[in-house]
């Protein structure tokens, strides 16, 4: 499903995605509207569902959850239901689960302490979800959650 977009409803999910506190002021003075037309065209991207949440940006680290991980997981037996998400969704140190094509059919991003705890995690996920892993052991992060870039409407396939 594609949503046709306005440039300024573009340039608001753009000003939001990289300041999700950004005050309707400020987003009015940067889209040129009045606060009140800024917030009606935000609620109305709230409700449309092209804004689904805010939420903080976490200082892991500091936290003491240095440790970031990609766990790729395959089912041992392919012939069983595809409930993997279900299974691991009382695990905390799961972040994001997607469903990928490829060799694996989810990529777990999971944050610990330690790589002990990562080598704990991973005999849990096996265990409940009856798959092999693949891990990927983040050594730094240059950048993360990028604010969406404005820009032109994507071309249409005609």
């Amino acid at each position: 499903m594609t949503t046709e977009l306005e440039a300024t409803d573009r340039r608001i999910l753009e000003l939001l995605s990289a300041d999700g506190r950004m005050s309707f002021t400020d987003l009015g003075r940067a889209t040129g509207l009045s606060t009140s037309a800024v917030h009606q065209r935000v609620k109305r991207l709230e409700q449309r569902g092209l804004i689904l949440g805010y939420g903080a940006t976490v200082n892991h680290d500091a936290i003491g959850l240095p440790l970031t991980a990609f766990i790729s997981i395959r089912p041992i037996d392919p012939s069983q239901p595809d409930d993997s998400p279900e299974r691991l969704k009382d695990l905390p140190e799961i972040e994001s689960c997607w469903s990928v094509a490829g060799d694996e059919s989810y990529i777990l991003k999971i944050r610990v302490a330690t790589p002990v705890d990562l080598e704990a995690l991973l005999a849990r996920v096996r265990a409940a979800a009856n798959v092999s892993t693949r891990t990927t052991i983040v050594l730094s992060t240059p950048y993360e959650s990028r604010p969406v870039v404005g820009g032109e409407e994507p071309a249409r396939r005609t």
